[in-house]
Parts: C-alpha cells; structure tokens; sequence
C-alpha cells in the first residue's frame, strides 16, 4: 500500500510528463505483441511497473481498499516474503491474461487490482467460511450485514466475466477502458497458486472483518 501511495504522489508531481511516465512504465499490450511476432523479446519492467501506477485518486483509494480489507490475512498465511512474490506474479498474470485478450490494444495498462483480484482469488481459498462485514446502499439507509467471503468474491467473479463479455461484443465499447479480463486473470491466478505458495503452515491472527462498499466502480476497485 505504502509503495502504490509514494508512486501515485509521484505521478501528480510530473505535469506535462506524465504521459511519457505512463507510456513507459505503463504496460501496452500492442507493443508486447508486435515484439512478440517479430521473434524478439520486449522490455518486461512494466510488468511489475505498472501494477503500482494508479489514473487517479479514486483509482487509487479502490484498489488500496480492496487490498486492505483482504490482503493482511492471506499476508499473515503465507509471510512476508512470500506474499510479496504472490503479489507480483498474480498481477503478472493478470497483465498477460488481459493482453491475450486484447493484443492490440496501444492503451498502457496501469493499475494494482490485477495483483488484488489474485490476493482474493487466494483469500476465497483460505476463508471460504469467513464474513466480511459489508455496507450496503439503500434509498433511506446504510445497513451493514455480515455476508460470506465466498459468496461476495463470487458475485465480484459474476460481474467481472458479465463485464468482460460484454466489452467483447461491438455493444461493449464504453466497457473497453477497463481491463476486465486481467481481473479474471488475477482472481484464477490466485485460486492456482495459492496452494502452491503455502509451502508450510503458519500461525496467523485472526480474520479481520471491514466494511467495504459493496456497490462496483469499475474503474477505482479494479483496474
């Protein structure tokens, strides 16, 4: 969180020079896959780079939410080490999931929320029974309910693929500036390999339980 934080606050230092930070650090499916058919192999720094750079504030507050209200436990189950290296192969995943999809895209991709969508494909494999306490808006009032991890990160899986669909069809187009399938990507990422980072159990404090909002915006919670 802290480092997604110190880059965004760079970026809204650069002004005019912003746009060449974004082409540069910034994945562009496009550009991978015109290297890719030439038979040469293009720089892979953005695909670490650009899970930390954020569009804006609100870009940035939904994904460091999400990864606030799951990442400490799974943090906590698998170390620090280890979820570090989770973190960043989940959001490699979700570049390269996303870029399959649209390889001609000349859009940079930026955001955290492909690594996030891994950090709960993982927490749905650790907690399916845990409760997430969750604000739900109403016409006159604000209720918090306790609903099931396993049923509120299905229900976000439900929409991202209705999204990601969608976007496909000629229809979809207002739908494309999302990177629907990258989250699709993180999220199976980490259902995967979960398993495979927890090479030995470790004690870990309890499931903690915050509100998140439980309504969609679908450019700030993810990518």
């Amino acid at each position: 969180m802290g480092i997604n934080i110190a880059v965004f606050v760079h970026e809204i230092t650069l002004g005019p020079q912003l746009e060449p930070f974004i082409r540069m650090y910034g994945w562009v499916p496009a550009k991978f896959s015109q290297a890719f058919h030439q038979g040469t192999l293009p720089s892979l720094t953005p695909l670490l780079t650009s899970m930390f750079l954020h569009g804006g504030w609100l870009h940035l507050f939904g994904n460091l939410l999400y990864l606030h209200i799951f990442g400490g436990s799974i943090e906590d189950r698998l170390g620090h080490f280890r979820y570090v290296i989770f973190y960043c192969v989940g959001g490699a995943v979700a570049v390269l999931v996303q870029t399959y999809i649209a390889p001609s895209s000349s859009t940079p991709m930026i955001g955290a929320s492909g690594a996030i969508a891994a950090v709960t494909g993982a927490y749905l494999i650790f907690y399916p029974t845990a409760r997430v306490l969750t604000l739900i808006p109403l016409l006159f009032s604000f209720p918090i309910v306790q609903i099931p991890a396993v049923f509120y990160l299905l229900l976000w899986l439900f929409l991202q693929i209705v999204s990601g669909m969608h976007a496909l069809s000629p229809q979809g187009q207002e739908l494309t500036g999302v990177a629907w399938w990258a989250h699709i990507g993180g999220f199976t990422a980490g259902l995967t390999l979960a398993p495979l980072f927890l090479l030995r159990q470790r004690r870990f404090r309890r499931v903690r339980l915050h509100p998140p909002l439980l309504w969609h915006n679908p450019r700030s919670a993810l990518r």
